[in-house]
């Protein structure tokens, strides 16, 4: 009877384990993330649009708005799943989706006003102190920001999502890097991610969160922190805006880690002062926001990602070459030996005029270095905009182009997923990635049987 009734205690024991085993799936790890997104890209101005100035809220003025409203106040159309399965058939496999979440909150913007009934423009400026944003999400908002990632892991594409504009430098940004703001807005700022955590708990791996995009301190100072100070740079400042950044990434961790579920081990953003990347040697201080950024304490190893921004002036691209390279050993030395991978959120080109072929260089050299560093990249919007997103098609196929040969090589992109590997064998024919008849190169993939396999 004992002997039973203890075989009865292993049998319930086991099956138990193996529930919870099946429960709970290890999702991949930060690194492996990284190396999967491949290339990425950003659906810019479009969840993100936000009226960015109290003085001037003039989105909020349409009474009768809808979330399409601020969907296309920027210039964008709505987002339609199609636009994601070009991005797929190029070779992009992640998607960063910015969303600006003040708008969609409790404040009722009642006392915002455009024309009145006799068509003059009377507009008043929204005080914030007297119609607050309070902590809930409007359900309307929640489900379509929901539509766009369904739209994208459908496609088996990753998703970043994250809390955009209600950071940076407009005077609607209530989410600051200084220690006297995260005080009285973290407990906001964790109840804004406890409700994204929570609509999106049973999400599998391809879905990744960003806890805040570019946060500046109280005098909007770019590049590193206390940079735009009138009083000139204060270094115990600095500090405690780079502690600010800090605290507010702590929280972000420890608010989804709450939620339990798939989001225990969900990997997750955070971004440095500004996502600033330390580019450019004109300042001691420009590897700051690097050096003081630290890995947040999380209950699982593995499961934090670093993210920078990168808009260099490629006037001199020699220069920019250069400039890019410095960067990536600065993000190595100090990020990534920090425990966890890198990725550009946003990268771009500023200057260079209208040197079309030194933008199409550069583009490629940026893919080809962050490929063969191990870092993620995804570009600023452009590529496809506008009207083009419903077609839809790219604007800019030279940029796509290069990009794709720079991340993927002279082969250009083939979608190894769907194509079972296969060594080399005598009665393999080898083909191109056209399907050319090929003497074999490293893109190439062969056909036998009819069947296509990767080289």
């Amino acid at each position: 009877m004992r002997i039973r009734r203890f075989t009865s205690i292993l049998l319930l024991a086991f099956l138990v384990s193996g529930l919870s085993a099946q429960e709970t799936k290890s999702f991949e790890s930060a690194f492996e993330a990284v190396e999967h997104m491949r290339l990425g890209w950003n659906l810019g101005n479009t969840l993100d649009s936000n009226s960015g100035d109290t003085l001037w809220m003039w989105i909020e003025a349409n009474k009768s708005r809808t979330p399409t409203t601020y969907e296309t106040a920027w210039g964008q159309k709505v987002t339609q799943a199609k636009l994601f399965k070009l991005f797929k058939d190029a070779g992009f496999n992640a998607i960063r989706v910015p969303v600006t979440w003040y708008p969609h909150m409790e404040a009722t913007f009642s006392s915002v006003r455009g024309y009145d009934d006799n068509g003059t423009w009377t507009y008043t400026p929204w005080l914030p102190s007297n119609d607050d944003i309070g902590t809930k999400i409007q359900k309307a908002w929640m489900r379509r920001v929901h539509q766009v990632v369904d739209y994208i892991v459908k496609q088996g594409m990753y998703c970043i999502l994250n809390v955009h504009h209600d950071t940076g430098a407009s005077n609607t940004a209530w989410l600051l890097a200084d220690e006297d703001v995260y005080a009285q807005q973290h407990e906001r700022f964790e109840a804004i991610w406890t409700q994204i955590a929570e609509e999106f708990r049973d999400y599998d791996e391809h879905l990744l969160f960003e806890g805040y995009n570019e946060m500046l301190d109280a005098d909007h100072s770019w590049c590193y922190a206390q940079f735009g100070s009138k009083q000139g740079y204060d270094d115990a400042k600095a500090k405690a805006s780079y502690k600010a950044i800090n605290n507010y990434a702590q929280s972000f961790v420890n608010a989804v880690r709450a939620t339990g579920g798939n989001n225990l081990q969900r990997n997750l953003v955070v971004c440095t002062y500004g996502a600033c990347d330390g580019f450019g040697t004109w300042s001691s201080h420009l590897q700051d926001p690097l050096k003081e950024m630290q890995l947040p304490t999380d209950v699982e190893d593995g499961h934090i990602i670093f993210e920078v921004h990168c808009y260099p002036d490629i006037s001199d691209l020699t220069s920019a070459k250069t400039g890019l390279n410095r960067v990536i050993s600065q993000l190595k030395s100090y990020l990534v030996k920090k425990g966890a991978p890198v990725l550009f959120g946003e990268w771009g080109i500023s200057g260079g005029g209208d040197n079309r072929d030194n933008h199409v260089e550069f583009v490629k050299y940026f893919a080809q270095r962050c490929q063969a560093n191990g870092i993620g990249l995804f570009h600023w919007m452009g590529l496809s905009d506008g009207e083009h997103r419903t077609v839809p098609e790219f604007n800019e196929q030279d940029l796509v182009d290069a990009m794709v040969e720079g991340f993927y090589g002279e082969g250009g992109y083939v979608d190894r997923i769907e194509i079972p590997y296969a060594p080399k064998s005598q009665d393999a024919r080898i083909y191109d990635l056209l399907g050319r008849p090929s003497s074999g190169n490293r893109h190439g993939i062969y056909v036998k049987n009819g069947k296509k396999y990767c080289k």
